[in-house]
């Protein structure tokens, strides 16, 4: 049987809602930065880890709002381009992956598209993921980032672009590859 300490009815949310909230929305966290950061899993955990402990300290406050979840997302995508802004990281990416080798079929186009969403601006990188990996409106990214709801579409207009230009040919090898198969 659980002996886990639970949470009494009326109590206000504590430290143990705040680890059921982590624990349900971690993966999701880190999928986003592992995006954002252009396939770095050290600096998508260390991301992870620095959204989730600025929401620890209002936690209280924060689990009242209407959609945690989705406040997470906003903090984690500040929290990317925050550390964007600043100079003084001295962390140089590399171009190999210790991690281990992904076994579906798509692995050469995840690698592609990861190698040209690195190529992207922060800014950019951070419109297209919100846009396009997390599903959200020109209204939502525009308001997650703080840019208006018209630079959020010039933004993903330009981005797209750069992203079809930097994948030219190779990107089309790909999109043939299924009815190859």
């Amino acid at each position: 049987m659980d002996q886990s300490p639970t949470i009494e009815q009326g109590e206000p949310p504590g430290p143990l809602d705040f680890l059921e909230f982590a624990r349900a929305r971690s993966p999701q966290l880190f999928r986003t930065a592992y995006l954002l950061t252009g396939g770095d899993a050290h600096l998508a955990e260390d991301l992870v880890q620095e959204a989730l402990s600025r929401m620890f300290v209002r936690w209280r406050r924060l689990s009242r709002l209407e959609n945690p979840a989705g406040y997470a997302q906003t903090v984690l995508a500040n929290a990317f381009l925050s550390l964007r802004r600043r100079r003084s990281s001295t962390e140089k990416v590399t171009e190999e992956f210790p991690e281990l080798a992904v076994t579906d079929g798509d692995s050469a186009l995840r690698l592609t598209l990861l190698q040209a969403l690195r190529q992207l601006s922060p800014q950019d990188r951070a419109v297209l993921v919100l846009r396009f990996w997390e599903d959200r409106s020109v209204e939502e990214t525009a308001a997650d980032l703080q840019l208006s709801s018209t630079a959020v579409r010039s933004r993903t207009h330009r981005a797209l672009g750069r992203m079809r230009a930097l994948l030219g040919d190779s990107f089309a090898s790909f999109a043939d590859e299924p009815a190859r198969r």
